[in-house]
């Protein structure tokens, strides 16, 4: 199967066309876009989405669905198993039942897919009824499949509540969605959302589908507003045309997010075998009565980098740590190794280095500071500051005189921290909390509360554009 390479720093991208933003949803919190259509064409229709995962091995993550009503519904999700599942109850007993699930699991929290759903009941081969695709290819190895009748009127695009992101029935989905759409009437082809990259032929990449035939029913979801009312100023809008804009439940102008399908955003790594909760698209931890800890998705062993992050506790240490030994987590603690260096709250403010404490010339953080990261992979430094407040008289811009820096000794770094008890929030670039500055990096990507600039030299968010042309 192609690879969606946004995971894959250092690859090669075509600057065709580039996605804005995406919806962030928390299945804790309940997220969930919702509209009631009239009956559409129940014989024929295609629904596009690229999706990042946060949470795994959750049973029922609905994508796509509807209520369930009249004892019968229809859904688009991932199994606890982590195979793509859709499937379809409609009244009439089990003869009535359609769906399949893939042998193919889905585990890559770190990367975006594409995946294309197509219900086509006209066709005279049962198995060309429902198609499935994932960047680009069709699925065709499934774990089980029953296929719908010739002419089938299905569950979807009936005149019932039909929701992104979640149903009435199970869980909602936990991660990121961006580009979402529903075509009413037509069954469409991978290559009317995507294409294979020119230059990579094993990437898919999404290209401009504002062009399509909608249909009555159909919707195009690209989440560039931030308002929570089902109009055109809403999370929900959609900018096909049609105006079939969705009513917001639980999702909130902080939950647009810029980690898109043409711009993969760091989160922290859930895949670390740890006891943290992780939550708001892998951005935020929660520990209770136990140390754990969690760094960035993406590592850097060059270039100059910024993130921040707010602490809940007074027991925190957020810093910088060697890559290798936080994702087989062989650390507890961030400055758990020699090349590591944590920054901890307590005690009027340390640093922990090679798994012990020792003075630092900076004050400790309260909870909701946001304290700042710069990391100097080119000189091998890193600098701390809280609320936009340099610590230790450091000088990000000092290069290799390293002037108030922590001196770092590895190869590869993650940025992240951990805690006893509490949560801890990190900010790559696009946050998890509200921002009421702004500030972006040079090359105009992030969301910080304070500049990434710093005397000139800039630091940039940790994102796959800016990896492949400095990291």
């Amino acid at each position: 199967m192609p690879i969606n390479s946004f995971l894959y720093p250092g690859a090669k991208v075509n600057k065709t066309y580039d996605v804005s933003n995406s919806l962030r949803f928390d299945d804790g919190s309940s997220d969930t876009l919702q509209k009631t259509f009239s009956a559409g064409n129940q014989k024929t229709w295609s629904f596009s989405t690229w999706v990042k995962r946060s949470v795994l091995g959750v049973n029922n993550a609905k994508i796509l669905g509807t209520d369930y009503a009249g004892l019968a519904e229809a859904y688009l999700l991932f199994k606890d198993n982590n195979q793509l599942h859709y499937g379809q109850y409609a009244s009439g007993g089990a003869a009535a039942n359609y769906g399949f699930q893939t042998n193919q699991v889905f585990r890559d929290t770190n990367a975006w897919y594409n995946i294309l759903f197509v219900w086509d009941s006209t066709q005279s081969t049962s198995s060309d009824r429902m198609k499935l695709y994932v960047n680009g290819s069709q699925v065709t190895s499934f774990a089980s499949s029953t296929y719908p009748s010739e002419n089938l009127d299905g569950v979807w695009n009936s005149g019932r509540d039909h929701f992104i992101g979640g149903g009435t029935y199970g869980a909602k989905f936990d991660g990121y969605l961006c580009e979402s759409v529903f075509v009413d009437g037509t069954a469409l082809s991978p290559t009317d959302v995507g294409e294979f990259d020119a230059n990579s032929p094993n990437i898919w990449k999404p290209i401009d589908v504002s062009g399509l035939t909608f249909g009555t029913n159909g919707f195009y979801q690209e989440y560039k507003q931030s308002g929570t009312s089902a109009n055109s100023s809403g999370l929900g809008a959609d900018t096909s045309g049609n105006d079939n804009h969705f009513t917001v439940n639980n999702l909130t102008a902080v939950d647009q997010s810029t980690d898109t399908c043409t711009n993969n955003f760091a989160t922290l790594n859930n895949l670390v075998p740890n006891a943290a909760t992780y939550s708001e698209g892998n951005l935020k931890i929660t520990t209770s009565s136990n140390w754990e800890s969690s760094g960035q998705s993406i590592p850097v062993t060059q270039g100059k980098w910024y993130a921040e992050f707010i602490a809940s506790s007074n027991s925190a240490i957020i810093g910088v740590e060697d890559f290798d030994l936080v994702n087989t987590w062989s650390v507890l603690y961030f400055g758990s190794s020699a090349n590591g260096v944590g920054y901890w709250n307590a005690y009027s403010g340390q640093l922990y280095k090679n798994n012990s404490y020792s003075s630092y010339a900076g004050g400790a953080f309260d909870s909701d500071d946001i304290v700042g990261i710069y990391l100097d992979m080119d000189n091998k430094y890193v600098y701390f500051s809280i609320n936009g407040a340099m610590q230790n008289s450091g000088d990000p811009s000092s290069g290799s005189s390293g002037t108030g820096g922590e001196a770092l000794s590895g190869t590869s770094y993650v940025m992240g921290g951990g805690n006893y008890t509490g949560n801890i929030q990190a900010n790559f670039g696009a946050p998890p909390f509200a921002i009421s500055s702004g500030n972006q990096d040079a090359n105009g990507y992030g969301n910080f509360e304070y500049s990434p600039t710093v005397s000139g030299v800039n630091y940039y968010s940790i994102n796959s554009k800016n990896i492949a042309e400095f990291g």
